[in-house]
Protein backbone atom coordinates (compact mmCIF):
# COMPACT_ATOMS: atom_id res chain seq x y z
CA UNK A 1 0.00 0.00 0.00
CA UNK A 2 1.68 3.71 -1.33
CA UNK A 3 1.82 6.01 1.55
CA UNK A 4 -0.04 9.39 1.21
CA UNK A 5 0.74 12.59 3.42
CA UNK A 6 -2.62 13.92 2.70
CA UNK A 7 -4.83 11.03 3.74
CA UNK A 8 -2.30 10.24 6.68
CA UNK A 9 -2.77 14.15 7.88
CA UNK A 10 -6.42 14.12 7.66
CA UNK A 11 -6.99 10.40 9.86
CA UNK A 12 -4.02 11.97 12.25
CA UNK A 13 -6.09 15.18 12.37
CA UNK A 14 -9.47 12.51 12.90
CA UNK A 15 -7.84 11.02 15.54
CA UNK A 16 -6.65 14.02 17.49
CA UNK A 17 -10.29 15.51 17.30
CA UNK A 18 -11.67 12.09 18.82
CA UNK A 19 -9.45 11.95 21.86
CA UNK A 20 -10.06 15.56 22.18
CA UNK A 21 -13.99 14.96 22.57
CA UNK A 22 -13.42 11.72 24.37
CA UNK A 23 -11.10 13.71 27.06
CA UNK A 24 -14.02 16.73 27.14
CA UNK A 25 -16.48 14.10 28.13
CA UNK A 26 -14.43 12.36 30.83
CA UNK A 27 -13.42 15.71 32.41
CA UNK A 28 -15.86 16.46 35.48
CA UNK A 29 -15.27 18.80 38.27
CA UNK A 30 -14.96 17.19 41.70
CA UNK A 31 -18.42 17.59 43.79
CA UNK A 32 -20.26 18.30 40.39
CA UNK A 33 -22.98 15.62 39.37
CA UNK A 34 -24.23 17.44 36.25
CA UNK A 35 -22.49 20.20 34.21
CA UNK A 36 -24.05 23.69 34.03
CA UNK A 37 -24.89 25.03 31.50
CA UNK A 38 -22.67 27.99 29.77
CA UNK A 39 -22.27 31.25 31.09
CA UNK A 40 -22.04 33.00 27.73
CA UNK A 41 -23.29 32.41 24.23
CA UNK A 42 -21.41 34.01 21.20
CA UNK A 43 -23.02 34.92 17.72
CA UNK A 44 -21.50 35.72 15.27
CA UNK A 45 -23.41 37.73 12.46
CA UNK A 46 -22.82 39.22 8.70
CA UNK A 47 -24.45 42.17 7.14
CA UNK A 48 -27.46 42.99 4.99
CA UNK A 49 -30.81 42.69 5.18
CA UNK A 50 -30.47 38.94 5.16
CA UNK A 51 -29.38 39.15 8.71
CA UNK A 52 -32.19 41.28 9.91
CA UNK A 53 -33.91 38.60 12.60
CA UNK A 54 -30.36 38.96 14.41
CA UNK A 55 -30.14 42.43 14.11
CA UNK A 56 -33.81 42.94 16.14
CA UNK A 57 -32.75 40.07 18.33
CA UNK A 58 -29.82 42.31 19.22
CA UNK A 59 -31.42 45.45 19.30
CA UNK A 60 -34.24 44.84 21.07
CA UNK A 61 -32.34 42.30 23.79
CA UNK A 62 -34.85 39.08 23.19
CA UNK A 63 -32.39 36.96 23.63
CA UNK A 64 -31.89 37.98 27.43
CA UNK A 65 -35.21 38.06 27.74
CA UNK A 66 -35.65 34.81 27.05
CA UNK A 67 -32.93 33.74 29.11
CA UNK A 68 -34.14 35.48 31.97
CA UNK A 69 -37.03 33.79 31.93
CA UNK A 70 -35.67 30.37 31.06
CA UNK A 71 -34.28 31.05 34.86
CA UNK A 72 -30.90 31.84 33.29
CA UNK A 73 -30.24 35.91 33.72
CA UNK A 74 -26.38 35.42 34.37
CA UNK A 75 -25.66 34.38 30.97
CA UNK A 76 -23.68 37.15 29.01
CA UNK A 77 -24.90 37.63 25.18
CA UNK A 78 -21.72 38.59 23.00
CA UNK A 79 -22.26 39.40 19.52
CA UNK A 80 -19.34 40.04 17.25
CA UNK A 81 -19.43 40.39 12.89
CA UNK A 82 -17.36 37.96 10.86
CA UNK A 83 -17.39 38.73 7.44
CA UNK A 84 -17.43 35.34 5.76
CA UNK A 85 -18.94 31.66 6.52
CA UNK A 86 -15.67 30.18 6.15
CA UNK A 87 -14.97 32.82 9.11
CA UNK A 88 -17.83 31.79 10.98
CA UNK A 89 -17.08 28.06 10.62
CA UNK A 90 -13.33 28.55 11.56
CA UNK A 91 -14.62 30.37 14.91
CA UNK A 92 -17.18 27.59 15.76
CA UNK A 93 -14.83 25.13 15.02
CA UNK A 94 -12.20 26.20 17.27
CA UNK A 95 -14.86 26.73 19.91
CA UNK A 96 -14.57 31.29 19.73
CA UNK A 97 -18.20 31.08 18.58
CA UNK A 98 -21.11 29.10 19.80
CA UNK A 99 -23.85 30.18 16.97
CA UNK A 100 -22.49 30.84 13.20
CA UNK A 101 -24.94 32.42 10.25
CA UNK A 102 -24.67 32.67 6.25
CA UNK A 103 -25.43 31.10 3.50
CA UNK A 104 -27.10 27.40 2.76
CA UNK A 105 -23.92 26.07 1.06
CA UNK A 106 -21.23 26.97 3.51
CA UNK A 107 -23.65 25.46 6.35
CA UNK A 108 -23.89 22.21 4.10
CA UNK A 109 -19.98 21.86 3.60
CA UNK A 110 -18.99 21.68 7.38
CA UNK A 111 -22.22 19.93 8.41
CA UNK A 112 -21.07 16.92 5.87
CA UNK A 113 -17.03 17.59 7.02
CA UNK A 114 -18.13 17.35 10.78
CA UNK A 115 -20.63 14.77 11.21
CA UNK A 116 -18.32 12.22 12.88
CA UNK A 117 -16.81 14.86 15.23
CA UNK A 118 -17.96 18.44 16.52
CA UNK A 119 -21.68 17.45 14.96
CA UNK A 120 -22.83 20.74 13.27
CA UNK A 121 -25.95 20.85 12.59
CA UNK A 122 -28.17 24.02 11.16
CA UNK A 123 -30.37 25.47 14.29
CA UNK A 124 -32.83 27.22 11.84
CA UNK A 125 -32.77 29.67 8.64
CA UNK A 126 -33.16 33.20 9.06
CA UNK A 127 -34.89 34.10 5.97
CA UNK A 128 -35.81 33.18 2.38
CA UNK A 129 -34.50 35.76 -0.02
CA UNK A 130 -33.79 35.84 -4.00
CA UNK A 131 -30.74 36.64 -5.42
CA UNK A 132 -29.85 38.27 -8.38
CA UNK A 133 -27.92 38.00 -11.27
CA UNK A 134 -27.49 41.34 -12.16
CA UNK A 135 -25.50 42.79 -15.62
CA UNK A 136 -24.22 46.40 -16.86
CA UNK A 137 -23.14 44.03 -20.62
CA UNK A 138 -25.92 45.24 -23.04
CA UNK A 139 -25.40 42.39 -25.02
CA UNK A 140 -26.68 39.63 -22.19
CA UNK A 141 -29.90 38.62 -22.09
CA UNK A 142 -29.47 35.39 -21.25
CA UNK A 143 -26.95 33.20 -19.60
CA UNK A 144 -25.95 31.62 -22.69
CA UNK A 145 -24.55 35.64 -23.85
CA UNK A 146 -22.01 35.41 -21.12
CA UNK A 147 -18.58 34.91 -22.66
CA UNK A 148 -14.91 34.65 -21.65
CA UNK A 149 -14.68 38.20 -21.87
CA UNK A 150 -17.55 38.66 -18.87
CA UNK A 151 -16.54 38.93 -14.85
CA UNK A 152 -19.37 37.60 -12.32
CA UNK A 153 -18.93 39.04 -8.99
CA UNK A 154 -19.96 36.46 -6.31
CA UNK A 155 -19.07 36.17 -2.56
CA UNK A 156 -17.03 33.14 -2.56
CA UNK A 157 -15.48 31.66 -6.04
CA UNK A 158 -17.58 27.63 -6.54
CA UNK A 159 -18.50 27.68 -2.53
CA UNK A 160 -21.02 30.92 -2.16
CA UNK A 161 -24.51 30.33 -2.62
CA UNK A 162 -24.50 32.72 -5.22
CA UNK A 163 -21.61 30.91 -7.15
CA UNK A 164 -23.32 27.79 -6.44
CA UNK A 165 -26.53 28.71 -7.48
CA UNK A 166 -25.02 30.09 -10.94
CA UNK A 167 -23.73 26.58 -11.25
CA UNK A 168 -27.16 24.78 -10.85
CA UNK A 169 -28.19 27.34 -13.48
CA UNK A 170 -25.80 26.20 -15.77
CA UNK A 171 -26.99 22.89 -15.79
CA UNK A 172 -30.16 23.65 -15.81
CA UNK A 173 -29.51 25.50 -19.20
CA UNK A 174 -26.99 23.83 -20.39
CA UNK A 175 -27.47 20.22 -19.48
CA UNK A 176 -25.87 18.02 -17.14
CA UNK A 177 -22.08 18.23 -16.42
CA UNK A 178 -21.66 21.48 -17.42
CA UNK A 179 -22.40 23.12 -13.98
CA UNK A 180 -18.44 24.70 -13.79
CA UNK A 181 -19.15 26.64 -17.37
CA UNK A 182 -19.42 30.06 -15.84
CA UNK A 183 -16.47 29.04 -12.72
CA UNK A 184 -13.83 30.66 -14.74
CA UNK A 185 -15.93 33.87 -15.39
CA UNK A 186 -16.63 34.44 -11.30
CA UNK A 187 -14.65 36.73 -9.20
CA UNK A 188 -14.53 36.51 -5.35
CA UNK A 189 -15.52 39.73 -3.92
CA UNK A 190 -17.62 41.49 -1.09
CA UNK A 191 -20.93 42.63 -1.74
CA UNK A 192 -20.13 46.37 -1.43
CA UNK A 193 -16.97 46.26 -3.79
CA UNK A 194 -18.89 44.59 -6.33
CA UNK A 195 -21.94 47.05 -6.24
CA UNK A 196 -18.77 49.78 -6.97
CA UNK A 197 -16.94 48.01 -9.41
CA UNK A 198 -20.04 47.32 -11.45
CA UNK A 199 -21.57 51.15 -10.59
CA UNK A 200 -18.40 52.69 -11.92
CA UNK A 201 -17.96 51.09 -15.82
CA UNK A 202 -14.15 51.33 -15.19
CA UNK A 203 -13.80 47.56 -13.83
CA UNK A 204 -13.20 44.34 -15.78
CA UNK A 205 -16.48 43.50 -13.32
CA UNK A 206 -19.83 43.77 -15.34
CA UNK A 207 -22.23 41.18 -13.97
CA UNK A 208 -22.97 40.46 -10.22
CA UNK A 209 -24.86 37.75 -8.47
CA UNK A 210 -25.84 39.77 -5.40
CA UNK A 211 -28.04 40.09 -2.59
CA UNK A 212 -30.65 42.22 -0.73
CA UNK A 213 -30.07 45.45 -0.48
CA UNK A 214 -27.21 45.48 -2.58
CA UNK A 215 -28.83 44.11 -6.16
CA UNK A 216 -31.64 46.32 -5.88
CA UNK A 217 -29.47 49.45 -5.53
CA UNK A 218 -27.79 48.37 -8.78
CA UNK A 219 -30.84 47.57 -10.81
CA UNK A 220 -32.50 51.30 -9.79
CA UNK A 221 -29.12 52.55 -11.95
CA UNK A 222 -29.59 53.24 -15.75
CA UNK A 223 -28.57 50.11 -17.88
CA UNK A 224 -28.76 47.37 -15.50
CA UNK A 225 -30.71 44.28 -16.09
CA UNK A 226 -31.32 41.18 -14.24
CA UNK A 227 -30.89 38.18 -16.18
CA UNK A 228 -32.36 35.58 -13.40
CA UNK A 229 -33.09 34.85 -9.97
CA UNK A 230 -32.47 31.80 -7.68
CA UNK A 231 -36.25 31.14 -7.41
CA UNK A 232 -36.20 30.62 -10.97
CA UNK A 233 -33.08 28.09 -10.40
CA UNK A 234 -34.83 26.51 -7.42
CA UNK A 235 -38.35 26.49 -7.90
CA UNK A 236 -39.02 28.54 -5.60
CA UNK A 237 -38.36 30.77 -2.38
CA UNK A 238 -35.41 29.09 -1.33
CA UNK A 239 -33.16 29.08 2.53
CA UNK A 240 -30.50 32.15 1.48
CA UNK A 241 -28.69 32.63 5.15
CA UNK A 242 -29.31 30.50 7.89
CA UNK A 243 -27.49 29.55 11.44
CA UNK A 244 -25.64 26.34 12.66
CA UNK A 245 -23.34 25.37 15.94
CA UNK A 246 -22.12 22.55 16.94
CA UNK A 247 -23.37 19.36 18.63
CA UNK A 248 -21.51 18.96 21.83
CA UNK A 249 -23.40 23.40 22.38
CA UNK A 250 -26.87 22.00 21.38
CA UNK A 251 -26.58 18.79 24.04
CA UNK A 252 -24.85 20.45 26.91
CA UNK A 253 -26.91 24.01 26.60
CA UNK A 254 -30.55 23.02 26.32
CA UNK A 255 -31.87 26.08 27.94
CA UNK A 256 -29.70 28.44 26.53
CA UNK A 257 -30.47 27.00 22.98
CA UNK A 258 -34.31 27.25 23.63
CA UNK A 259 -34.03 30.49 24.95
CA UNK A 260 -32.30 31.53 21.52
CA UNK A 261 -34.57 30.09 19.07
CA UNK A 262 -37.53 31.60 21.29
CA UNK A 263 -35.75 34.67 20.85
CA UNK A 264 -35.27 34.07 16.80
CA UNK A 265 -38.86 33.74 15.95
CA UNK A 266 -39.99 36.64 18.27
CA UNK A 267 -37.89 38.27 16.07
CA UNK A 268 -38.79 37.20 12.94
CA UNK A 269 -42.35 37.59 13.89
CA UNK A 270 -41.45 41.90 14.94
CA UNK A 271 -40.11 41.55 11.49
CA UNK A 272 -43.31 40.57 9.80
CA UNK A 273 -45.37 42.81 12.28
CA UNK A 274 -43.95 45.80 12.11
CA UNK A 275 -41.50 46.32 9.08
CA UNK A 276 -41.33 50.20 10.09
CA UNK A 277 -39.18 49.61 13.08
CA UNK A 278 -37.69 46.38 12.02
CA UNK A 279 -36.58 48.95 8.66
CA UNK A 280 -35.29 51.43 11.46
CA UNK A 281 -33.48 48.66 13.42
CA UNK A 282 -31.90 47.41 10.03
CA UNK A 283 -30.45 50.99 9.23
CA UNK A 284 -29.24 51.47 12.86
CA UNK A 285 -27.63 48.50 13.31
CA UNK A 286 -25.91 47.61 9.63
CA UNK A 287 -25.10 51.50 10.00
CA UNK A 288 -26.63 51.99 6.47
CA UNK A 289 -26.92 55.17 4.24
CA UNK A 290 -30.60 53.99 2.73
CA UNK A 291 -33.82 55.40 1.96
CA UNK A 292 -35.89 53.57 4.33
CA UNK A 293 -38.73 53.55 2.21
CA UNK A 294 -36.44 51.57 0.00
CA UNK A 295 -35.74 49.25 2.54
CA UNK A 296 -39.27 48.83 3.95
CA UNK A 297 -39.91 47.97 0.10
CA UNK A 298 -37.56 44.93 0.53
CA UNK A 299 -38.39 44.08 3.79
CA UNK A 300 -42.37 43.44 2.80
CA UNK A 301 -41.51 42.37 -0.77
CA UNK A 302 -43.75 39.03 -1.17
CA UNK A 303 -40.33 37.48 -2.36
CA UNK A 304 -39.08 37.93 1.28
CA UNK A 305 -39.99 35.13 4.04
CA UNK A 306 -38.31 35.71 7.17
CA UNK A 307 -39.30 32.41 8.97
CA UNK A 308 -37.00 29.28 10.64
CA UNK A 309 -38.52 26.92 8.72
CA UNK A 310 -36.06 25.38 5.62
CA UNK A 311 -37.45 25.59 2.14
CA UNK A 312 -35.72 23.85 -0.66
CA UNK A 313 -32.42 22.80 1.11
CA UNK A 314 -32.34 19.47 -0.07
CA UNK A 315 -32.17 20.74 -3.73
CA UNK A 316 -28.90 22.56 -2.47
CA UNK A 317 -27.83 19.61 -0.88
CA UNK A 318 -29.27 17.23 -3.69
CA UNK A 319 -26.97 19.38 -6.13
CA UNK A 320 -23.61 19.15 -3.92
CA UNK A 321 -23.28 15.83 -3.67
CA UNK A 322 -24.06 15.31 -6.92
CA UNK A 323 -21.07 17.79 -7.99
CA UNK A 324 -19.05 16.02 -5.44
CA UNK A 325 -18.64 18.43 -2.96
CA UNK A 326 -20.15 17.13 -0.40
CA UNK A 327 -19.68 13.07 0.62
CA UNK A 328 -22.66 12.47 2.25
CA UNK A 329 -26.10 12.84 0.64
CA UNK A 330 -28.88 13.61 3.73
CA UNK A 331 -31.75 11.35 3.41
CA UNK A 332 -34.17 14.31 4.43
CA UNK A 333 -33.78 17.81 5.29
CA UNK A 334 -34.19 16.60 8.96
CA UNK A 335 -30.98 15.24 8.59
CA UNK A 336 -29.58 18.69 8.42
CA UNK A 337 -30.97 20.45 11.30
CA UNK A 338 -31.35 19.94 15.49
CA UNK A 339 -34.48 17.89 16.40
CA UNK A 340 -36.08 21.29 17.68
CA UNK A 341 -37.05 22.41 14.01
CA UNK A 342 -38.43 18.82 12.75
CA UNK A 343 -41.89 19.41 13.61
CA UNK A 344 -41.82 22.48 10.90
CA UNK A 345 -43.13 21.91 7.15
CA UNK A 346 -39.65 22.39 5.67
CA UNK A 347 -37.99 20.90 2.49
Amino acid sequence: MSFHPRRASRIGLSILIGLSVLAAALIVPSGQGARAEAREIRIAQQFGIGYLPLHVMKNRKLLEQHLQRAGLPQVEVKWSGLGSGVAMNDALLSRSLDIASGGVTVFLTVWDRTRRSFGVRGVAILNALPMYLVTANPNIRTLTDFSDKDRIAVTAVKISTMAVTLQMAAEQTLGPGKHATYDGLTVSMRHPDAMAALMSGRSEINAYFGTPPFQYQLLQQPGMRKILSSYDVLGGPATFNMLWTRGDFHKENPKIYGAFLAALREAQAFINADPDEATRIYLVEDNAKLDPAFVRAIITDPDSRFTTTPLNSMKYAEFLHKIGTIRTKPDSWKDLFFPELHDEPGS
